[in-house]
């Protein structure tokens, strides 16, 4: 018998990808109930690993997440790193709140305020 062994739809055939998918589109979520005006139009995004050129303002390190401001037409924009994410977290839960951090670290920034105005929870690492 071959085949999938869950069928589509349900809460495990999801992968991993998905699943962290989910978790940044939660975050987006909540913070758009608070900041909805002023993230109206920016585009946010899971890519799987940071380009290889860091950003100038880097520090060397592989970045989880980048924010690109408007310009030129282009809409601003939030990206995060799933796979340094998910190397850095411990567990499902940790992942959870490091993708949130990363999503809030990066808003903080587009916004040009703190991560603690831009959600009360954050915490930093």
């Amino acid at each position: 018998m071959r085949g999938p062994l869950l069928p589509p739809g349900t809460p495990a055939h999801r992968t991993r990808a998905q699943r962290f998918d989910d978790l940044v589109l939660d975050v987006v979520d909540h913070l758009s109930r608070t900041w909805g005006a002023q993230l109206k139009g920016t585009e946010f995004g899971v890519e799987d690993v940071p380009p290889s050129d860091p950003a100038p303002w880097e520090d060397g390190g592989v970045p989880l997440g980048r924010c690109f401001p408007a310009e030129a037409g282009q809409p601003a924009r939030v990206v995060v790193y799933r796979r340094p994410v998910e190397i850095r977290a411990v567990d499902d839960e940790d992942l959870a709140e490091l993708a949130r951090e990363v999503v809030v670290e990066q808003v903080a920034h587009l916004l040009a305020r703190t991560p603690e105005e831009i959600d009360p929870r954050y915490e930093g690492r």
